[in-house]
């Protein structure tokens, strides 16, 4: 059983939620699940950019990414943030292996824009994954072996490309086939009516949540845009959750 979980970088700078997610990673390992993890570095990313000197911007909730500032995205996400991440796993009993996505080919990548108050944006060196090697990521799980990916990724002709995190998580959950895909976030789920606790949804299809995405917060636009991309890629349990041992929302076809 493949599962895929995307682990976002502010539950990094969070001690407890850093803690929960290694636990949990392990806990589906021991029950004989393949776990691959997809991570981003938001935080990182923009203190990395603030100490280069590089202002950071977001549009449609994508960050804005110039031929400047790719460079020093790509380094925090590779020696920061997975380096982080996989040795912590390491020293708790996960056998992580990194998997940067822009070595080997292992995330190709396509320029894309954004859709921003209904105009398609161009938000420089964005881009798409198009395509994945499955096969490396899943030598690695059937070795035992935990992947961690991260999202910067190259286009055929070389190009670095800052891509974002949800959507590539989606693209490497339709190529792997998984089981299910979990969309770890610093919130319990999706809710109908934010920031009231009381509107949490268990449950929801595709076509509401189509007609709930222009009413949520920006940062979450993407996340759930890949929730609905891979319903539509046929991945058969898609959850929103707040920690790996709950519930939270679960997107149905």
């Amino acid at each position: 059983m493949t599962v895929v979980i995307k682990f976002g970088g502010n539950a990094m700078v969070d001690q407890d939620a850093l803690n929960a997610f290694i636990e949990g990673v392990k806990q589906l390992v021991q029950s004989g699940a393949n776990p691959v993890v997809v991570h981003g570095g938001g935080p990182q990313i923009s203190a990395g950019l603030k100490a280069a000197g590089i202002t950071s911007e977001f549009k449609g909730g994508y960050r804005v990414t110039t031929a400047e500032s790719v460079q020093v995205v790509r380094d925090v996400l590779v020696n920061e943030v997975n380096k982080e991440l996989v040795d912590l796993m390491n020293a708790n009993g996960v056998n992580a292996i990194s998997m940067p996505g822009d070595i080997d080919g292992l995330l190709i990548a396509e320029h894309r824009t954004v859709l921003v108050d209904g105009v398609q944006e161009d938000i420089g060196l964005v881009g798409e994954v198009v395509a994945v090697d499955a096969s490396a990521i899943k030598a690695k799980a059937a070795g035992g072996q935990v992947p961690v990916i991260s999202t910067a990724a190259r286009a055929i002709d070389g190009q670095l490309f800052n891509v974002n995190a949800d959507t590539a998580t989606s693209a490497v959950a339709i190529a792997l086939d998984a089981n299910e895909m979990i969309m770890l976030t610093d919130v319990p789920g999706v809710y109908a009516n934010w920031p009231d606790r009381d509107s949490l949804i268990s449950e929801i299809s595709a076509a509401e949540l189509t007609q709930l995405l222009p009413k949520l917060e920006s940062g979450m636009v993407p996340k759930l845009e890949a929730c609905l991309r891979a319903i539509e890629g046929g991945i058969p349990t898609v959850r929103v959750v707040g920690n790996l041992n709950d519930e939270g929302t679960r997107v149905t076809k």
